[in-house]
């Protein structure tokens, strides 16, 4: 009876294990021992805060630590919207980030595709000032940032936090979407403007769907930034009606006393929102870093 030949350079044994049997070596068990230590040690975290924030507020320093409230509650929740400003501040928070994510993303996909499609004299100059202007921290433009914008009247104000998060954003959304441009085809542009389409007509009927992941990658990460951003939010609002969620969370840190219990709650509720637009938006993440990452 003739049997099968195994494939040239497999032995007997390997023959006999399948080819779906893997060889498990040290290596490889170290990685992903490695791996899930690394895993915990990033969630651990998320997951303290969240366990602290359904304590209830006299057993959250008690010892020993309970790694499991033994009976949850809600009373650092019900406290944080009736003892505090929680409400206003979410809805400040998100009113600025939005305004300030799509602006910027707007403004940010015009000066890609003239960085992406148009030669001129400074082009070089401009893109390494976006790049310089990456690693330059916050802080050291502060006081000019502080005086010009006194000046024009627009401390503790949101619209004047909202100008100065756009102009922290285009930057770097300019840079992650002049990549996704050169990406695209000039063909799709030209064939659009024969058949008739301006250059502006072209830009949002032809190439704005194509580049829909990195539009939508760049708003996430303009949005994600503006909802997170404390340093700046601190010192240009004052009022506690115009303060944000970052701001709001600092208070809760007096000089004699922090309040775990609201903060763990404040904490939880700021998160899962950026959380669920990462969820969400996932696909269209990676589809927008990956797809402008090379040139075809």
């Amino acid at each position: 009876m003739l049997s099968e030949k195994p494939p040239a350079g497999t032995t007997a044994a390997s023959a006999e294990r399948g080819p779906s049997t893997r060889r498990i070596t040290i290596g490889g068990v170290a990685r992903v021992v490695g791996l899930g230590l690394w895993l915990v040690f990033t969630l651990f975290p998320l997951y303290w805060i969240a366990v602290t924030s359904f304590k209830a507020p006299g057993s959250i320093n008690r010892f020993p630590l309970e790694y499991w409230p033994g009976e949850p509650s809600l009373e650092n929740y019900r406290g944080l919207f009736s003892h505090s400003n929680f409400g206003v501040f979410l809805g400040n928070s998100a009113l600025v980030a939005l305004v300030a994510g799509a602006t910027a993303t707007l403004i940010a996909l015009f000066s890609a595709y003239v960085l992406a499609r148009f030669e001129f004299r400074s082009k070089g100059a401009v893109m390494i000032a976006f790049l310089l202007t990456q690693m330059i921290p916050a802080f050291i433009a502060l006081g000019p940032l502080y005086t010009m914008m006194s000046d024009l009247g627009m401390v503790d104000n949101k619209f004047g936090l909202i100008l100065v998060y756009i102009a922290i954003s285009i930057p770097f959304s300019t840079v992650m979407l002049r990549g996704f441009f050169e990406n695209v085809p000039d063909a799709l542009e030209e064939a659009a403007m024969i058949d008739g389409c301006s250059r502006l007509g072209a830009l949002f009927r032809v190439l704005a769907p194509v580049m829909a992941p990195g539009i939508v990658a760049a708003f996430i990460f303009n949005f994600v930034n503006s909802w997170n951003e404390l340093f700046l939010s601190v010192v240009l609002m004052h009022s506690e009606e115009n303060r944000t969620i970052p701001a709001a969370l600092n208070a809760f840190i007096s000089t004699f006393n922090i309040d775990w219990g609201s903060m763990s709650a404040a904490a939880v509720l700021t998160i899962l929102p950026t959380m669920v637009l990462f969820a969400m938006a996932s696909r269209w993440i990676v589809q927008g870093l990956t797809a402008g990452a090379v040139k075809e």
